[in-house]
Order: structure tokens, then C-alpha cells, then sequence
């Protein structure tokens, strides 16, 4: 197909399918591994998120695949570790609508309003603390030694995963190119065997069919404050993907279905999949860029994709082998996927040539990372703010009360 003709159902065209949900199935899997999450309860939400989406965006559907979020790594380990797995997913479901209030923000005040609230100057140095807070996690499982292997196994096996994700993102062609995250972890694992790093007995012992492990998601106000301001950096991350995808496609899904709809699909789908305790939902760039390559634009395929997901996440052995990926094998590729994310931010910057020597700009970057990254705590009693969600409100916050400087008005 050569141009975007709108949503077509056709069952001649759900093996593209199965091929976009392989496109997304190394970024998809890690975050419930790195968090302790299932991983096939991902699988189930990313698939059920993705037909959400789509039913909310019916009346012009972008070709879009939507799973398991990057930016909420550091939120659902803390989380995760301080309140439990329910009392976080019932926090993400609050974070889902906050994507809810932004498309309502859109949808009566206009776009205009949301870059006012959410300037590159804020954007930018919230997405680039993702990546840096999460950077000694990386390093951590790279280096992790047990009784089986030393940290120097760790490192060889971390240092194979890493090399083998690089080359193929600089010198892959075609699909190959579109899924390194992949590569990486099947060239790592083989590696990882050699040293004698896995153990098969889980996949022998698991059945072939299995019930996800669904979680009943629990509410408590601290976990709710605390993962609401997180999900502002992949609302943006959002409005980045739906502008790549309209350029692909020659379609200007910005105006049609518009952001007020495609916020409200991603948010909705965020919150059902905290529901059943899956992690939150966000655009995928990797099947954008497939369907970039394959020129596949008709929505439908992202159907399939999305059934297939479902389809998997009840396939038992599927999660057993993804339990015993170690972890130098992991970690090896957050060193460069968790650089990449702040790389993103950097770019942010860059591109919306913000002006880091107005004094202005310099304040508001400055105290982003501070206080997300230095471990900054504001607790008024029944509210506490730290890490991520401090660095985004902070950031909103001096933007909104901040003067521009004189010198820079013209700026």
C-alpha cells in the first residue's frame, strides 16, 4: 500500500501484523523484566491498550502500536519496592488520566495551551532525567555477579549484548535495523549460555498455557501523587510519535483524529492496563519506523498485532524463557538504551533551539535535574513529591512564574 486510505479490514495482511508486534517485542518485554512485572501480562495489555486505542480513534485511526512505557522504569521499581505491585498499578491508572485531563486541555483550550504549559525548555530536561536516573540500574546489572558467574562473566556477556545492539542499529538494513533490542538479547542470551548463565528448568516446568498473573490494582493517595507528574514526559513523547507517524504517512493525524483523541486513547489504555497490572501504555517509534519501511499503512495491521499480543500473553513457556534472560544480558543494552533516552531529551533541546544562556532557560534546566536527579524530597504531609515528578513540576512551575528575561524577549 502506498498511501494512507484509512482503516481496512483485511486478513491477508495479519502475518504484517505478526511481524510489527516482532518489531516491538524486545522494547515490550524489558519493561515488565527490569520491574518485576509479568511479562505476559504486558503482552495481554500492550495488545488490548492498542485495539483501545483504536476504537477511540475510529473515525481516522493512525497505524500505531502502543506498550509497555520507558519513562515509568524508575517510578514502578520505586513503587513497586515501597507500596507493592496493586498500590502502583492503582497510581498508574491515576497517571493514565492525567493523560485524559491534557486531551481535555486540548480539546477546549487548543494546542497552544499544552506547549505553553509544556515547553521544550521543560520537556526536554524531564525526558534526559529518565535516562540518567535509571543509568546506575544499567550499570548495576551489568556488572551483577552470583554464585554462578563472576563480574567479570557478567561484564564479557553485558559487553557481547551491548556490541551486538550497536552494530545492528548502525549497520542493520531493512527490518533487521527496526528491531536491535531484540538481536541484542538473543546474541547476549547465547553468549550467556556458553558461560553457563542459564537455567532451562523453568521453561521445561512451565505449561504451555497460562493464565497471565493479573493483578487488582489498590489506591492509596501517596502512590497517586506521586505517578501523576511522571506521565508528562510520554504525553510529549506522544505528540512527538503522532507527528513522525503523520509524516510517514502524509496524514495529519495532529488535526484528524486530533490530539484531543489520540491522548485520550493512549491515556485510557494506560490506566486498562494498570487495571489488570500491566505496565503503562505509550506510541511505539519502532513500528512507526516499520511502517515507514514497509509503506503498510492501513490501521488494520495493527489489529493483528494487537491480537497476537493477547493471543501470546497466555502462552506459559513464552513468559518462562523471558525469566531466564540473566541479567548482564539486560543490562548490557539499558547502558545504551537508557543514553539513548536522554539523548532524546538533549534533541528536544537542540531541535527547539532553546537558548540555554538566557538566564531563564539556565534556572529551569538546572533545578529539573537537581531535584530529579539529587534525590530531592518535598513531603507536605499528605502530599510528597521526589524524583521524576518533582523535576516535571518543578520545571512547570518556574516556567509558568519565571519572567523572560529581558535581554531574550525576542527570543
Amino acid at each position: 500500500m502506498q498511501r494512507y486510505e484509512g482503516y481496512k479490514f483485511d486478513p491477508k495482511q495479519s502475518l504484517i501484523g505478526v511481524q510489527f508486534l516482532f518489531v516491538a517485542f524486545g522494547a515490550l518485554v524489558l519493561v515488565p523484566i527490569l520491574t518485576g512485572l509479568d511479562a505476559n501480562v504486558a503482552l495481554f495489555t500492550a495488545g488490548l491498550g492498542t485495539l483501545l486505542f483504536q476504537i477511540i480513534t475510529r473515525k481516522n485511526v493512525p497505524p500505531i502500536f502502543l506498550a509497555s512505557s520507558f519513562a515509568f522504569i524508575a517510578p514502578l521499581q520505586y513503587g513497586i519496592e515501597k507500596w507493592g505491585i496493586a498500590v502502583t498499578m492503582g497510581g498508574i491508572i491515576f497517571a493514565g488520566l492525567f493523560y485524559v485531563v491534557l486531551s481535555l486541555v486540548v480539546r477546549f483550550g487548543g494546542e497552544k495551551i499544552l506547549h505553553k504549559i509544556l515547553p521544550p525548555v521543560v520537556v526536554g530536561p524531564v525526558i534526559m532525567t529518565i535516562g540518567l536516573i535509571l543509568a546506575p540500574n544499567a550499570v548495576k546489572m551489568a556488572t551483577s555477579a552470583t554464585e554462578i558467574y563472576t563480574q567479570n562473566d557478567a561484564m564479557i556477556v553485558a559487553g557481547i549484548s551491548l556490541v551486538a545492539t550497536i552494530l545492528v542499529m548502525m549497520l542493520g538494513r531493512g527490518m533487521f535495523r527496526l528491531i536491535p533490542i531484540l538481536l541484542g538479547i538473543i546474541t547476549g542470551y547465547i553468549m550467556a549460555y556458553s558461560f553457563g548463565m542459564v537455567d532451562f528448568s523453568p521453561i521445561f516446568n512451565a505449561p504451555w498455557f497460562r493464565i497471565p498473573n493479573f493483578t487488582t490494582p489498590k489506591f492509596e493517595f501517596e502512590a497517586i501523587i506521586y505517578m501523576i507528574p511522571i506521565a508528562i514526559a510520554p504525553a510529549i513523547e506522544h505528540i512527538g510519535d503522532m507527528l513522525a507517524i503523520s509524516n510517514v504517512t502524509k496524514e495529519d493525524f495532529l488535526k484528524n483524529p486530533g490530539l484531543k483523541n489520540t491522548l485520550l486513547g493512549d491515556g485510557l489504555a494506560t490506566s486498562l492496563a494498570a487495571f489488570f497490572g500491566g505496565p503503562p501504555n505509550t506510541t511505539y517509534s519502532e513500528v512507526t519506523g516499520a511502517v515507514s519501511l514497509t509503506k503498510a499503512y492501513n490501521p488494520a495491521i495493527m489489529t493483528f498485532a494487537a491480537l497476537t499480543a493477547i493471543i501470546l500473553a497466555f502462552v506459559g513457556k513464552l513468559g518462562a524463557v523471558l525469566s531466564t534472560i540473566p541479567a548482564p544480558v539486560i543490562g548490557g543494552i539499558m547502558l545504551l538504551l537508557f543514553g539513548i533516552i536522554a539523548s532524546v531529551g538533549m534533541e528536544t533541546l537542540i531541535k527547539n533551539k532553546v537558548d540555554l544562556a538566557d538566564p531563564r532557560n539556565m534556572i529551569i534546566v538546572a533545578l529539573i535535574f537537581i531535584f530529579a536527579i539529587g534525590g530531592m524530597v518535598l513531603d507536605f504531609g499528605a502530599v510528597k513529591f521526589s524524583g521524576i515528578g518533582l523535576g516535571a513540576v518543578t520545571g512547570i512551575v518556574l516556567n509558568l512564574l519565571l519572567p523572560k528575561t529581558k535581554h531574550y524577549e525576542g527570543y
